[in-house]
């Protein structure tokens, strides 16, 4: 589904992301760990192009990316759930669902314009929009602006929007982060619904130990921008490089 090949990128004499060859397969959700500074968001922003790599391919469905932007890796089928909530704070809950279906829907149901087939049209977008937010538990708060919503309700809605695009590829930076114990939860169960379609790749950069050993079925380690670990999740935890390095424990 997705593969990164010699993947790198250099701030002037700095390698934050250096040569990592990855293969992401259908029905596997995969964690990428590491420390602080280790190159995880940075190597999320080269495949999903908010940054231009130095070197090396990220290739969709064996298609190469290279030298697309961000809205066309998106139209490509990657999807993209950022560590802080990207919405538009000021439009209804609905709305900003509805716009993400529109993104996912414009082009494929061309039809003259005329005033009925503009509004059967939008009539269809919100249905759709809809039946994400029941998904996600938001139905009952369709009509409140997202700025008023709770930062829990907000990453939900990240969520939505990013189901609503139909990617083939999810991505998920942290998406627990700034949660409340009992928020976080649901975001999780979210994760694991989307991991039930064995037609969808996920990926996942996450600090919590505990959530990638419950939702993970192949851990990736960076460190300093390199990939020094790979495989099951029960191994690559109780690897040496990963109790020294990443959980505190003494070799």
């Amino acid at each position: 589904m997705l593969e990164t090949q010699n993947l790198t990128v250099r701030f002037g004499g700095h390698v934050a992301v250096n040569a990592v060859s990855c293969t992401f397969s259908p029905g596997t959700l995969t964690a990428i760990v590491g420390p602080n500074g280790a190159g995880k968001t940075t190597f999320f922003n080269l495949i999903s192009g908010q940054i231009k790599a130095t070197a090396g391919d990220v290739r969709l469905h064996g298609q190469s990316l290279a030298g697309l932007g961000v809205s066309a890796r998106t139209r490509a089928g990657l999807g993209r759930a950022f560590q802080l909530t990207n919405l538009f704070p000021q439009l209804s809950v609905l709305e900003n669902v509805r716009l993400a279906v529109q993104s996912a829907r414009a082009g494929k149901h061309l039809r003259g314009l005329n005033l009925w087939s503009i509004w059967s049209e939008h009539r269809a977008l919100v249905d759709l929009a809809q039946e994400v937010l029941e998904q996600v538990a938001l139905l009952d708060k369709q009509d409140a602006v997202v700025a008023s919503l709770p930062h829990g309700d907000q990453r939900k809605l990240e969520v939505a929007m990013l189901m609503a695009l139909e990617p083939d590829v999810f991505m998920f930076d942290e998406p627990t982060a700034g949660m409340s114990h009992d928020e976080a939860p649901v975001i999780l169960n979210l994760i694991r619904k989307l991991k039930a379609d064995s037609r969808k790749t996920i990926l996942l950069v996450e600090h919590k130990m505990d959530v990638v050993r419950e939702l993970a079925d192949r851990i990736i380690v960076l460190h300093n921008g390199e990939l020094v670990a790979d495989g099951d999740p029960a191994e690559v935890i109780a690897s040496p490089v990963v109790q020294q390095a990443y959980l505190g424990v003494a070799a």
